[in-house]
C-alpha cells in the first residue's frame, strides 16, 4: 500500500480563460490534397458539378407552373448544399476533429438517401419534360436536366456502394491494416 502514491501521477489544469484567450482550433486546419485525388473526393466533385447543372438548368427555365420541378429543385439544391458541406469538411479534415461522429455510417446514410431521392427526382423530371413549352429552349434545358439528374443519381449510387464498403471494411483485413513503426 505504501508504493501506491509512487505509481500514480496526477495533473491539474485550469480553464482556458484563466491564463489568457483560448487557442482557436482553426490554425490546426490543413488541406488534404490527397482527398482530391481519392475516389471519394473525385465522386464528390462529380456530384457537385452535375448537381449544380441539374438545378441551374431547371432554374433557368420557367418551371414555376409545373409542380414537379419544385421537387426536382428541392432535391438538387438540398443535396448539392450538403455535398458542399461534406466536401469542405473532408478537404479540411474536419471529420478528424469530430471523431465522436461515425462518419462512415453518416456517408452511407447520406449517399443512400441522395440516391433514392435522386431516383424520384430523375423520374419526376423526365416525366415532366414536354415538347410544347411557353419559352423556346425550355425543352432542351429540361431534357438536359433530366439527363444530368440520371448521371448524378448514378454517381450517388456509386458513392453509396463505396461508402458501404469503407464502412464494413471490405477489401482490407487486420493484417494489412496494421501500421508498423
Amino acid at each position: 500500500m505504501a508504493e501506491f502514491p509512487a505509481k500514480v501521477r496526477t495533473q491539474t489544469s485550469t480553464p482556458a480563460g484563466a491564463h489568457g484567450p483560448a487557442r482557436s482550433a482553426l490554425p490546426n486546419l490543413a488541406l488534404d490534397l490527397g482527398f482530391l485525388r481519392s475516389f471519394l473526393g473525385l465522386l464528390m466533385l462529380v456530384e457537385l458539378v452535375l448537381g449544380l447543372l441539374v438545378w441551374a438548368l431547371i432554374a433557368s427555365t420557367y418551371y414555376q407552373p409545373i409542380p414537379a420541378y419544385g421537387w426536382v429543385m428541392f432535391v438538387a439544391i438540398f443535396f448539392w448544399l450538403v455535398t458542399v458541406i461534406l466536401f469542405v469538411m473532408y478537404l479540411l479534415q474536419l471529420q478528424m476533429k469530430l471523431y465522436m461522429i461515425p462518419w462512415s455510417v453518416v456517408l452511407v446514410i447520406f449517399n443512400a438517401a441522395a440516391t433514392v431521392l435522386y431516383v424520384t427526382a430523375f423520374i419526376t423530371c423526365s416525366a415532366a419534360v414536354q415538347s410544347q413549352s411557353w419559352l423556346p429552349g425550355d425543352y432542351d434545358k429540361r431534357a438536359a436536366a433530366s439527363f444530368f439528374a440520371c448521371v448524378v443519381m448514378i454517381a450517388y449510387g456509386a458513392s453509396t456502394f463505396f461508402s458501404f464498403q469503407a464502412w464494413k471494411g471490405f477489401g482490407s483485413n487486420a493484417a494489412t491494416s496494421q501500421v508498423t513503426d
